[in-house]
C-alpha cells in the first residue's frame, strides 16, 4: 500500500483507471492520499464515487456474459461462462431491455456469482424507477471497485 501512496499521482491516477475509467474519481482518490492500509483506500473510493462517474466508468466495462470480456470482468463473469445457452440468450435478451429502458450497460458486480442469479437480479431491476437504478448502479460500481483495489493492491 504504501507504493501506492507514493506514487506519482499521473501513475497513481494510471492505475486507479484500470480499476475504474472515471477520471473524476480517480483524481479525487489520488487527492487523499496517503491512505495507508488497502482497507482505507477501499473507503475513500467508494466515498469518492459520484453519479457523474456512472457513464464514464460504464464505457469500459463489458455486458454481462460478453464472450469478449477481458481482464477483470472476464474473471469476475466466470460463473456464466458455463451457463446454458437458453440462459446466456436470455442474458443477452435482459441486456438489451435494460439498455433500452436505462440507457446504459447492466452492471452487477458479478464475482462469484451465477448466471441464473444474474439475470434474476437483471429481471428484478428493470421494475426499477430510473433514479432508483442509478442509485443501484453506483452502489454495483462501488462493490466492483472495492474487488479490483483489494486485488491489485494486497
Amino acid at each position: 500500500m504504501s507504493a501506492f501512496d507514493t506514487l506519482p499521482d499521473d501513475e497513481a491516477q494510471a492505475l486507479l483507471l484500470r480499476v475504474c475509467a472515471a477520471p473524476r474519481w480517480a483524481r479525487e482518490v489520488v487527492a487523499g492520499r496517503p491512505y495507508g492500509t488497502v482497507e482505507a483506500l477501499q473507503a475513500a473510493a467508494s466515498a469518492a464515487l459520484d453519479p457523474t462517474d456512472l457513464d464514464a466508468a460504464l464505457a469500459a466495462h463489458p455486458r454481462i456474459g460478453d464472450p469478449t470480456a477481458e481482464g477483470p470482468a472476464a474473471r469476475e463473469q466466470a460463473g456464466v461462462a458455463s451457463a446454458p445457452p437458453e440462459t446466456l440468450t436470455a442474458l443477452a435478451e435482459g441486456n438489451r431491455a435494460y439498455e433500452e429502458r436505462f440507457g446504459r450497460v447492466y452492471l452487477v458486480c458479478a464475482e462469484g456469482r451465477s448466471a441464473e442469479d444474474l439475470l434474476v437480479t437483471l429481471r428484478a431491476r428493470l421494475a426499477n424507477p430510473a433514479d432508483t437504478e442509478r442509485a443501484v448502479a453506483l452502489g454495483e460500481l462501488a462493490a466492483i471497485n472495492r474487488l479490483r483495489l483489494g486485488r491489485v493492491l494486497r
